[in-house]
């Protein structure tokens, strides 16, 4: 589906009941504006401008750095945000699954990583199948076992399948997700799969963020044990040539403390040049919270001014204030992100204005109902009146995504100017 295909009706949340139905790249002639209250609250929203910047800024450090990027699409499951990236200088994008995957080549992806295991005969399935389809498509999936090779034999003798798929073996964390744990397994799965009729070893993959705790020195200390412990892994692979090809995709990233993988993706000293791949996802809108936060570390160690700014905005509504210091307002569990901690509100536009100003510092949402935020305020400062609208910051953008089946892009003066659509 193209920005030019998606139709936006009553039947999309937050599209007025009473419009006409309107294609996406059609809404801006529309002259609506968050801050006219044009569209029912409550309304995901982001800002163009922001957007624009942080694909721009991503890309750019890359390209810094010599390695590529192919973000995570799971952020966003946008087919119109994937070409924008991939139109950004993106070498291709990373995926969770194989129905996300599908999205992603729909959308125009030729070169995909599956940073997840594949095994089931259905994903397999699928998997062959877009293969077969697209012969510019390729992907890389992970392995972790020698259980979970032996069931992609198994499923590639059953279905008579010559073709061998395109893995990489993921080094995990004691304690954390997947991944084999000691070079010893590592190096026996490797070796597996280099004689397996079924799959071939491209490289080498990890993921940072686990050991991550916003601490500077504790996460420099922690992601350098393991970029040690992959590439370690990889000069093993490469003395006793179990790599496919000529050159060895060496890949990590999540968005917390992606530059400090940036050593591994830039490996020296193996037999075969090296293909890094970053494959941070939350950039693309950023957050007012958690990655935020981390961000701030980025900055420090990269001596930067500044550098990603928060896009993604879940916009609501004072419906009640029914006591001194707690306003309720139309936003709740339904609408935004509350996995890592609550919305932050950040901006407040008193009914009938078309200003947003910052909000009072005291101001804090302390719970959420399915549809309901509970906002807490001193009632001696700036009270918020019903009718109020207040603009809420998230922390983690990918479970706010997740509960919108499309999104206006704003301008910084509130205009409405296009749309997204997204595939969960």
């Amino acid at each position: 589906m193209t920005e030019e295909e998606l139709i936006l009706d009553h039947r999309n949340k937050s599209y007025p009941l009473g419009a006409a139905p309107c294609r996406a790249a059609d809404i801006g002639a529309k002259g609506w504006n968050v801050l006219a209250d044009d569209m029912p609250y409550p309304l995901a929203a982001i800002r163009r401008s922001a957007l624009a910047h942080n694909i721009a800024w991503m890309q750019d450090f890359a390209q810094r750095k010599g390695v590529a990027l192919a973000p995570h699409g799971k952020t966003t499951m946008s087919p119109e945000l994937f070409r924008q990236q991939l139109e950004g200088g993106a070498w291709g994008l990373t995926f969770a699954t194989i129905f996300q995957l599908a999205v992603g080549v729909e959308a125009g992806a030729r070169r995909a990583i599956i940073a997840n295991q594949v095994l089931a005969d259905a994903d397999l399935d699928g998997l062959a199948k877009l293969l077969a389809e697209h012969q510019d498509l390729r992907v890389w999936f992970l392995v972790d076992s020698l259980a979970q090779l032996a069931m992609i034999e198994d499923w590639a003798r059953r279905r008579k399948y010559g073709r061998r798929f395109d893995t990489l073996l993921e080094i995990g964390v004691p304690g954390q997700r997947t991944g084999v744990r000691t070079l010893e397994e590592a190096l026996a799965l490797a070796r597996a799969i280099a004689r397996s009729p079924a799959a071939r070893l491209g490289g080498i993959e990890c993921y940072e963020g686990g050991v991550a705790q916003c601490n500077s020195e504790h996460d420099a200390r922690e992601v350098s044990a393991l970029v040690q412990r992959v590439t370690e892994a990889a000069r093993a692979c490469d003395a006793e040539n179990l790599f496919s090809e000529d050159s060895i995709l060496l890949t990590a990233g999540g968005s917390a403390v992606f530059d400090l993988v940036v050593p591994l993706l830039r490996t020296q000293g193996l037999s075969r040049q090296v293909a890094g791949v970053l494959r941070s996802g939350c950039y693309i809108t950023h957050d007012h919270g958690n990655y935020q936060r981390f961000l701030k570390l980025v900055e420090r160690r990269e001596g930067l001014d500044a550098s990603l700014r928060p896009a993604l905005e879940v916009w609501a509504m004072v419906q009640s204030v029914p006591e001194p210091g707690l306003a309720l307002l139309t936003c709740g569990r339904r609408d935004i992100s509350y996995d890592l901690e609550m919305p932050i509100p950040v901006r407040h536009a008193p009914r009938g204005t078309r200003q947003a100003q910052p909000v009072p510092a005291d101001w804090k949402i302390s719970a959420l109902n399915d549809q309901h935020a509970y906002l807490r305020f001193d009632p001696a400062g700036r009270v918020p009146q019903v009718g109020d609208r207040v603009v809420l910051g998230i922390s983690h953008p990918c479970t706010t995504f997740d509960k919108w089946r499309w999104l206006p892009l704003v301008e910084d003066d509130g205009a409405v100017s296009g749309a997204i659509s997204t595939r969960f």
